[in-house]
């Protein structure tokens, strides 16, 4: 978490054209589950407490019950933090936020009738107030009673509801309805568990795009580029660069980079790394001192993590893999030593009063990955066990040899580049689909090309390569049967399948071992199919569906 520095203290595509000029007011944050104290267990409502609160408030303020979970769930898991504010002081489950650039907690409390107290700190009440807060925009979007009822109508009030504008606003809205497709399921304490099933969305966008800037002259190039506030951080450097430091935003990723864009703030980092994907966003050139770690500012490099130090769900594989490519990159081009007097958390550097990343960061297994060793550490990982999986981290370089293999498969989206371009447009001229020259710069054609594949395959055609397209991709060819000690490029195709599908590195050695067949099995449990262990006919007819 950053420290602020002490010496400086038709008619809906027509509204949605006007979104990014328009005064937002809500800001992103995230966690995993609400305190039972809140919203008590009774035996009457079964202990689904959180649950009833979603569909009572979903019923009052005419929001689908499941876009308002999917919006609590990218915001915080689903988890209130017994009142306490984010970074960006936000509350509760939906985090309402009460900021200088954002008041959607006072718009809340407005429109609902509820006390600031109670939308702060009750879940119940703060769940009405996101489901308030979202009918709001959708009023000033026009839709009517119809319109609300669709799903996909909702993509510029979600984006809204993020705080943010423009591109920022676009990945707020994206993630959220990646959630929707894909369907989760979170447990919350007292036993409850919420969730939303899968189902297809094509969410409609009108003007709105994610397509953001590259960030500049860095040593890890496929960042986004969204900078901070000139407030929030000081030109050039008055010390070396020697060490990185690790962050936990203690909020989500997009409100984030929100507050560091906000002057009031006076904080800022370097990078910040999404948990569901390990997308990585710049914020400040490295050339430059963010304000991050108080003392340590002018000789640091700080990357925020999204997520709470009280809750490890928020360090994913993917996460810690992204990361670690990012930190080992950094620590090669300025030769910072690769080792933990270097690379150091933010309660460990100098005159810090602060506690992230906290005791759930898995320090052995991050050091594992910034080493370079794959199979680092028990947490989400799925390697083999070999010894010879690609060791890139999530971010890849594609050097499995024939460009495709990577320890994660990320959205992309128009405007992007690097090596999972590459792979994309590699796998649609492969596939007949004139995706343009493999160049790894995802333009018109790539664009083109991808809006025909999901066409012909039955997929969201919305243009950005997602966990399905990239399932899709991946699996296509033949439907060979599969089982334990089988061996060779079909084996290799599936576990690079696997990984797009289940989100989780399953190294792609070309060796079928038991990591892989309780890959195979855990697909196989999420699809409905017959739990075997053996992939046939019917899971690759599934992976090839991009299920």
């Amino acid at each position: 978490m950053p420290r602020r520095a002490a010496a400086h203290t038709g008619r809906r595509a027509s509204v949605v054209a006007a979104l990014a000029v328009t005064a937002l007011t809500a800001t992103g944050t995230p966690a995993a589950a609400t305190s039972a104290a809140h919203l008590p267990a009774t035996a009457a409502d079964g202990g689904r407490t959180m649950d009833r609160a979603f569909v009572k408030a979903a019923g009052k303020y005419d929001v689908p019950r499941d876009l308002l979970a999917a919006v609590g769930y990218g915001e915080t898991h689903l988890d209130g933090h017994t009142g306490r504010p984010s970074q960006a002081n936000g509350y509760g489950v939906m985090h309402l936020a009460s900021n200088p650039a954002n008041r959607t907690l006072e718009k809340a409390a407005a429109i609902t009738g509820e006390p600031l107290s109670r939308l702060r700190r009750d879940t119940a009440a703060n769940i009405l107030g996101g489901a308030a807060v979202l009918r709001s925009y959708a009023d000033r979007l026009g839709l009517d009673g119809d319109e609300r009822d669709d799903i996909d109508a909702w993509y510029p009030a979600v984006a809204q509801y993020s705080g943010t504008t423009g591109p920022a606003a676009a990945r707020y809205a994206d993630t959220v309805y990646a959630f929707l497709t894909h369907g989760f399921a979170a447990t919350v304490p007292g036993g409850e568990q919420i969730s939303v099933t899968a189902r297809p969305v094509a969410p409609e966008k009108g003007t709105l795009s994610a397509t953001s800037g590259r960030a500049p002259i860095t040593p890890y190039p496929s960042a986004l580029w969204v900078p901070a506030d000139a407030h929030n951080f000081s030109v050039g450097r008055t010390a070396t660069i020697d060490k990185v430091i690790i962050h936990v935003t203690q909020g989500s990723y997009e409100g984030s980079i929100k507050w560091f864009q906000d002057p009031a703030a006076e904080v800022s980092a370097h990078y910040v790394v999404r948990s569901s994907d390990g997308q990585i966003t710049q914020t400040v050139r490295d050339s430059d001192t963010a304000y991050h770690a108080k003392q340590a500012n002018a000789s640091a490099l700080g990357i925020e993590h999204e997520g709470y130090i009280d809750d490890p769900s928020w360090f994913t594989d993917t996460m810690y893999r992204a990361s670690a490519a990012l930190t080992r990159a950094l620590c090669d081009k300025y030769g910072i030593p690769k080792d933990r007097a270097h690379i150091i958390g933010h309660d460990e550097a100098p005159g810090t009063d602060h506690t992230d990343p906290g005791r759930y960061w898995d320090w052995n297994r991050y050091m594992g990955f910034v080493e370079g060793d794959s199979s680092s550490g028990n947490g989400g990982s799925t390697n083999n066990g070999s010894g010879s999986g690609s060791t890139s981290g999530s971010a890849g370089d594609g050097s499995s040899g024939d460009g495709l293999g990577f320890d994660s498969y990320p959205l992309l989206q128009s405007g992007a580049s690097g090596a999972h371009v590459t792979a994309v447009q590699q796998l649609l001229n492969t596939q007949g689909f004139a995706a343009g020259a493999a160049d790894g710069s995802f333009g018109a054609a790539t664009l083109s090309a991808v809006k025909a594949y999901q066409t012909r395959h039955g997929l969201p055609a919305g243009g950005n390569v997602g966990p399905k397209t990239w399932t899709a991709l991946l699996s296509a060819g033949s439907t060979p049967t599969l089982r334990q000690g089988d061996s060779g490029a079909d084996v290799k195709r599936l576990q690079r399948s696997l990984t797009a599908a289940l989100g989780t590195t399953v190294d792609a050695v070309g060796t079928f071992g038991p990591v892989t067949a309780t890959a195979v099995r855990t697909y196989q449990t999420r699809q409905g199919l017959a739990v075997t262990g053996i992939v046939s006919s019917n899971t690759w007819a599934a992976l090839h569906a991009g299920r």
